[in-house]
């Protein structure tokens, strides 16, 4: 890393360029705030920033404290960058070859609290941007929890705690299975947020649910309604139920009356979309079936309205293929999520 600083420092320095968030030749994909054009800024995990370049490299100006990215440069092993309170401008992509490039950056954690802000560009002395890549084939909406966000995939063992450190969106099921199906990939998660109540709630239901803050642009942020014309997904997939059920004192019924009208709401905003209502790895015994036989008599509902609904169920992890984080899917564990599931969603996207 300090190699890379001293070469983003060097390149600041001979910099023929720099290119401000509004240029046409970056490509954003994900909900982002551009309020302040020149400061956009997002908190979902899997946002991602990509250009097309020719030449030695570029760097990234952010907003100190932004926090962790995955950049991932042509068919390169992606490898994260870490924005601390102290950094304003780390190097990106180092090419000294020259030839075209294409990076990707990716938010790797959950940045609700940061606010992580994206300022430009600097490019080398001879580097230039090129028109943006062409955008995947497909699109997916992915909507969860924890397990969405990819909290803990990269600790060590379940006896470790939240961290943002340890979560990698990039290698969720959910961001491997739209690469797999050469789908261009929105993240909408939080981690222990439910849908009718949040991670160990109160029985009755809680306030900050995904219902709640599913239509502005950043959770916690009520200052911009997000435009739905702006994502037009062909499946939008729903893991939405652990945080609900898995602690004591929770009421199915709610849970399943909460579930019933964000499903019909996705409806209305995006009905070109297919919606599967997934479980995920995580639950276990009664919760689990109770979450199923929610969702599978709401999915049998819901079909003789007319609505375009589908139902899959995760196989529940048993630490074969390890722990993350709290019990959490490890990132073996999200490979094989990620397996399972696209072989299901192939058709929905007419392949």
């Amino acid at each position: 890393m300090l190699l890379a600083l001293l070469w983003g420092t060097m390149m600041v320095g001979a910099a023929t360029q720099v290119v401000l968030p509004t240029d046409a030749r970056i490509q954003y994909i994900g909900r982002i705030n551009f309020t302040d054009s020149l400061r956009p800024w997002f908190s979902y995990p899997g946002t991602q920033i990509c250009v097309r370049y020719k030449g030695s490299g570029l760097a990234m100006m952010a907003k100190p404290g932004s926090g962790y990215f995955v950049v991932a440069l042509d068919d390169q092993s992606p490898r994260k960058v870490f924005f601390s309170a102290a950094d304003s401008v780390l190097t990106i992509a180092s090419t000294p070859q020259g030839g075209r490039h294409t990076v990707r950056i990716v938010l790797a954690y959950e940045g609700y609290a940061k606010r992580p802000e994206f300022r430009g560009f600097y490019l080398g002395h001879d580097t230039q941007l090129l028109t943006p890549p062409r955008r995947p084939k497909h699109r997916i909406e992915f909507i969860g929890n924890s397990i969405t966000c990819g909290y803990g995939n990269e600790a060590p063992g379940r006896e470790y705690g939240i961290a943002d450190s340890t979560e990698n969106h990039y290698i969720t099921y959910a961001a491997i299975a739209a690469r797999m199906l050469h789908a261009e990939e929105m993240c909408v998660a939080r981690s222990g947020i439910g849908a009718y109540r949040n991670y160990n709630g109160r029985r009755e239901g809680d306030t900050n649910t995904m219902p709640q803050w599913y239509d502005f642009t950043n959770i916690y942020d009520s200052t911009q309604v997000w435009n739905h014309d702006n994502f037009r997904p062909e499946v939008i997939c729903v893991n939405l139920g652990t945080n609900d059920l898995s602690t004591p004192n929770h009421d199915v019924q709610l849970y399943r009356q909460a579930y019933r009208r964000f499903i019909i709401h996705l409806h209305e905003v995006q009905p070109q979309a297919h919606i599967v209502m997934l479980t995920g790895c995580m639950l276990v015994g009664k919760p689990l079936d109770e979450q199923r036989a929610a969702l599978d008599g709401l999915c049998a509902e819901l079909k003789g309205m007319g609505l375009p609904v589908h139902r899959f169920d995760m196989e529940p992890h048993d630490g074969s293929l390890g722990y993350g984080a709290s019990w959490h899917p490890s990132a073996l564990q999200h490979q094989k999520m990620a397996r399972e599931l696209v072989p299901f969603l192939r058709p929905l996207l007419g392949e």
